[in-house]
């Protein structure tokens, strides 16, 4: 049996669409229980966010993974029992699509923009972001042993 193709699972897909907050919202239910959110802008048609969540292990919904826009508010996950959790002064990335572009955006940097360079390592596929901060590590304090 082949497998389906993304349009021919797009088009067996349950959906169901709203518009709310000069947002359209698109749930999609898969066959095989993965679900995927889409909100676009009503104004552009810009895809905003788009969001895959499927069944853990026991059959239980999983939490949401964000793939295009921003992830939900720290605060609003404050609610689950995670006892460890990321610091919320660490940069965030994320994508954003839109028609003519893939667009990368980082939000939450420690420095002002100037302090930062952006490269391409074309032999390794990726972009490189570095500071032109210099990093002195500071010298370690040491303490005797001997009595004084």
């Amino acid at each position: 049996m082949a497998v389906p193709s993304w349009l021919e699972r797009l088009r067996a897909a349950r959906k169901t669409a709203l518009v709310q907050d000069g947002k359209r919202k698109i749930h999609y239910l898969f066959e095989d229980g993965k679900e995927m959110a889409e909100e676009y802008d009503i104004k552009t048609g810009q895809l905003m966010s788009r969001k895959w969540r499927e069944k853990n292990t026991l059959g239980g919904t999983g939490k949401w993974q964000v793939e295009v826009g921003e992830p939900t508010s720290p605060l609003l996950g404050a609610l689950d029992s995670e006892l460890i959790t990321e610091s919320s002064s660490n940069p965030i990335f994320m994508r954003k699509d839109t028609l003519s572009s893939f667009q990368w955006r980082i939000r939450n940097l420690p420095y002002p923009k100037e302090v930062y360079s952006v490269s391409v390592e074309e032999e390794q596929h990726c972009c490189v972001i570095r500071t032109t901060n210099k990093k002195s590590c500071p010298k370690a304090s040491t303490t005797s042993d001997k009595p004084r």
